[in-house]
């Protein structure tokens, strides 16, 4: 246990030096006294709330129950506005400012004095972009997830956002639903705080934060407005008190076997793909190598037990009710590493020492899975030499072994222009093609990758064709799309050679995605291919295409992700 001469914010407020002088004077301008927070650990809530993120409007109200728990814990909190990254409305992608989040996160928590840090989270970039600066960073930490939002409602029908957003505008443009169904979906999709109540991003990455270890146990399905997740707010402040005083850092909790536990918990939830790059990005800021490899041995003996939409039937709401993810985990103990610590400081299986289920059809016992093996399938190629990654569950199983003529995008304002025209002569076989739509391509890695179906397909009832790209797409889409091919077009990658008519074949039951041209051909191609010029001139954009890696390794900067410590700041 530490003394509080011990604590980090002491060396700010508890010596006897002009600085230290100066900063308890300018905590009396704050209006605090010195017995309030001399001697006790400074918890730093970084929260990203803000007025554009739907998902988070309510975490200025959380900030004060973490508050609350703070103070009763005897320790005194101090609030950081962080940036908001809101999937819904920043441009081109907040993916593009994931990294930049991060390290935000990473330089106050260094830099202020704080001993322990709360951090505020959920929707998709948020919670890898805290975790990845709170590993760097070092101190202890815990997350509070935001929770998902209440389950949609339209014309008596259970509305999951925004994979009923993706199904209903594919109705709008078969000309099945009109303006007025349009605007009633526009009222029910979404109608209360939080994250997608689908098993989108933020529920993957939220799930992936509490499995980690870096939760409270079931903080991660708790609905976002839910008084459960005010108590749990308020625990949350709590408990990082505790942890300061022990000691209890991130990278205490943060070890091999947390990551190979959240890698086997995204597939059991069938989990969105994003999970892998953000998994990776994460791990490598705890000095941890995580690779694709890694990903597809643990599919291949994990089922998907968790029957969320898109791969399944019920929504988070439910999968709260039927036991939340210590339920699902209590099917999984074999698969797991129980003995690790947690921020509660004590093993894995104390917290699902009282976990039930109370739903079998929501959570499903492991003789009956949604599917025999994980959601998420790992693709390899002359088309993919780095890798790509499919969501096989939430696709057509016929489209699973597919050969087809390629029709291709050379970015998504293109695609947008030309997919639905009669000439290029699109049939439910073709496999579209969309590039420059990459880490460095898009830029950002944007959420393109389910390709909008031809409007003449859709209206004689196809649904779901086999796309390709260099992009992500939202956890909360479906179809036999198949996703972050790396290395990227924009940097030379085998898509950058793939032309109109070329026979691709997947095959996800042997992993293959393959370009049926010779290799000579190939080599033609790049011969003649020239390089695009860059993006940014300047600023941070300019920063990020210098520095960002490709997906099969995180996406992260290169000179965050590697090894390497930063001196503690000199608060004198």
């Amino acid at each position: 246990m530490k003394a509080p001469e011990d604590l980090r914010s002491h060396r700010w407020f508890g010596g006897d030096d002009l600085r230290n002088f100066s900063h308890r004077t300018r905590a009396r301008q704050l209006g605090y006294e010195p017995e309030e927070h001399l001697g006790k650990p400074v918890i730093g809530i970084l929260n990203t709330w803000s007025d554009i993120n739907p998902c988070h409007q309510h975490l200025r109200e959380r900030a004060e129950q973490v508050k609350r728990g703070v103070w009763q814990a005897g320790g005194f909190p101090l609030e950081f506005p962080v940036a908001t990254l809101s999937e819904t409305y920043q441009k081109p992608t907040p993916m593009l400012y994931r990294n930049l989040l991060a390290m935000e996160t990473e330089e106050l928590l260094r830099s202020y004095p704080v001993d322990g840090a709360v951090l505020m989270g959920g929707c998709d970039k948020t919670t890898p972009a805290l975790l990845m600066g709170a590993a760097s960073a070092g101190l202890p930490s815990i997350f509070v997830p935001a929770g998902p939002m209440l389950r949609g409602n339209w014309r008596g029908e259970v509305l999951g956002s925004g994979t009923d957003m993706w199904k209903y505008w594919d109705e709008r443009r078969a000309g099945r639903i009109g303006d007025r169904e349009l605007a009633e979906l526009e009222r029910g999709l979404a109608r209360s705080p939080g994250h997608c109540m689908t098993m989108g991003t933020a529920s993957t990455m939220t799930s992936a934060a509490e499995v980690l270890g870096l939760t409270l146990p079931g903080a991660a399905s708790i609905p976002a407005v839910d008084s459960a997740h005010h108590r749990m707010a308020a625990a949350s402040g709590a408990r990082i008190v505790g942890m300061v005083w022990e000691d209890l850092t991130i990278a205490k909790v943060l070890d091999e076997r947390a990551y190979a536990d959240a890698i086997t918990t995204v597939l059991a939830l069938g989990g969105s793909t994003n999970a892998v790059i953000h998994l990776i990005a994460m791990a490598g800021r705890s000095g941890i190598s995580l690779s694709l490899k890694d990903f597809d041995e643990i599919a291949r003996r994990v089922p998907v037990l968790a029957n969320i939409r898109p791969g399944g039937d019920w929504l988070m709401e439910d999968f709260y009710y039927a036991g939340g993810l210590p339920g699902l985990l209590s099917r999984l103990t074999d698969l797991l590493h129980l003995d690790r610590i947690t921020v509660t400081g004590q093993p894995l299986a104390d917290s699902l020492a009282d976990a039930r289920v109370h739903n079998d059809d929501v959570i499903r016992p492991r003789d009956n899975p949604v599917a025999s093996e994980g959601g998420v399938a790992v693709l390899h190629g002359n088309l993919a030499p780095g890798g790509a990654v499919i969501k096989h569950i939430a696709a057509d199983p016929a489209l699973l072994s597919h050969t087809g003529p390629a029709v291709v995008f050379d970015n998504y304002k293109d695609l947008k222009k030309r997919i639905d025209d009669p000439a290029l002569g699109i049939t439910a076989d073709s496999v579209l093609v969309l590039r420059g739509s990459g880490p460095l391509g898009g830029p950002g890695m944007p959420e393109y990758g389910m390709l909008p179906i031809p409007a003449h397909l859709l209206e004689q009832g196809v649904r779901d064709m086999v796309r390709i790209s260099d992009a992500r797409m939202s956890g909360t889409s479906y179809g036999a799309c198949v996703l972050h091919v790396a290395p990227e077009s924009h940097v030379g990658g085998p898509l950058a050679l793939v032309r109109d008519g070329d026979l691709i074949t997947l095959d996800v039951p042997s992993r293959t995605l393959q370009l049926q041209v010779e290799d000579a051909e190939l080599e033609r191609r790049r011969a003649s291919w020239a390089a695009p010029a860059p993006r940014f001139e300047r600023g941070y954009g300019a920063l990020y295409a210098e520095h960002i890696t490709q997906a099969d390794e995180g996406c992260d900067f290169d000179f965050l992700a590697r090894a390497g410590a930063n001196p503690e700041p000199d608060a004198g």
